[in-house]
């Protein structure tokens, strides 16, 4: 089959990437990434010169070039990875957010659904669409007894969190008015290697090897819910090839921290004073929580495998690795 990843070059795309190559030999992997400043073709360098590989330098909000890539690669299956991600980014130009995230999301369903269609609202059995979102599309869960389902209405805080609820709704309503192949993962925070260095876990590592001062926003006392990338990437597999179509399934470690106890753990690890950490003003509109379940992606046979406490040693050493990523 020919699978398009989009997004395929940034931190989880490439991930994904990489185990599409290493699980599906016979399958021609097609890379879309419009490479922007979060991009970046030395995440999949190992991978370049593979025959079943191919890169396209592209957007998806260019709906006409979308169109080409469908009809010159023969696409048969869709993993859009591509999106405009940090909540600070949105906060100063969410206009950007809507155009990718929601707009450009459009684009690829268009193009999927005039490509794949054979009659009226059928299409081949193999084909479909698995849209990549977040957590933070059902907002703070601070108020909530229990974790969010997926049957939770959604009610997101950040212009990034808005766009991409948007786009779960667009996938939702091509699904409902086309009878469009399509699923969508809702995973919470990913942490791991080649992550871009704006996101927490980096900032963190890089001040703090630095000898600068660790900006935490607020009290620190955000709780998060932190997967490995690896994991996650397994668990978007698991959908593509055994998910139920018209689906959505939460993508969960069930491993909670708090901002301040995450951070204390690295600062542990690099060998630094907890004395570092500076409080800053918080973050506008700042969700105190996200907790969300994952009995449904395990019923599909999925569990994580990186244990935190493992995983994030072997980030942190990463990192240290890797001064170009700081």
């Amino acid at each position: 089959m020919n699978i398009l990843v989009t997004g395929g070059a940034g931190f989880i795309g490439s991930h994904f990437v990489r185990l599409l190559m290493k699980t599906h030999p016979n399958d021609h992997i097609i890379n879309f990434d419009a490479l922007t400043y979060a991009g970046n073709l030395a995440n999949v360098s190992e991978v370049a010169q593979a025959k079943n590989y191919t890169f396209v330098k592209g957007d998806i909000r260019d709906l006409a070039f979308v169109r080409r890539i469908f009809s010159t690669y023969r696409i048969d299956q869709v993993v859009n990875f591509a999106a405009e991600s940090h909540v600070d980014r949105s906060i100063t130009a969410p206009r950007l957010f809507m155009e990718t995230n929601i707009l450009g999301t459009e684009n690829l369903l268009l193009a999927a659904k005039d490509y794949w269609k054979i009659a009226p609202q059928t299409y081949p059995n193999h084909v479909r669409f698995l849209q990549i979102s977040t957590d933070e599309v059902y907002g703070d869960a601070s108020g909530s007894t229990k974790p969010f389902s997926e049957q939770e209405a959604l009610q997101p805080s950040s212009p990034y969190a808005a766009s991409k609820a948007s786009a779960d709704l667009v996938v939702g309503a091509y699904q409902r008015t086309y009878q469009f192949p399509a699923m969508i993962t809702r995973c919470t925070n990913n942490y791991g290697p080649n992550q871009y260095k704006e996101k927490f876990i980096p900032v963190i590592i890089r001040h703090a090897l630095a000898d600068e001062a660790v900006p935490i926003y607020g009290n620190g006392q955000q709780e998060r819910d932190w997967i490995h990338v690896w994991d996650h990437c397994r668990a978007v597999l698991t959908v593509l090839k055994r998910g139920k179509l018209g689906s959505i399934y939460n993508v969960s470690a069930q491993h909670a921290l708090t901002n301040f106890a995450l951070t204390q753990q690295i600062l542990a690890l690099l060998g630094k004073p907890l004395d570092r950490i500076e409080h800053v003003s918080d973050r506008l509109g700042h969700d105190g929580k996200y907790a969300i379940t994952n009995d449904r992606i395990m019923a599909l046979g999925w569990s994580a495998q990186v244990p935190f406490d493992e995983g994030i040693k072997q980030t942190v050493r990463w990192y240290v690795d890797h001064p170009e990523y700081r």
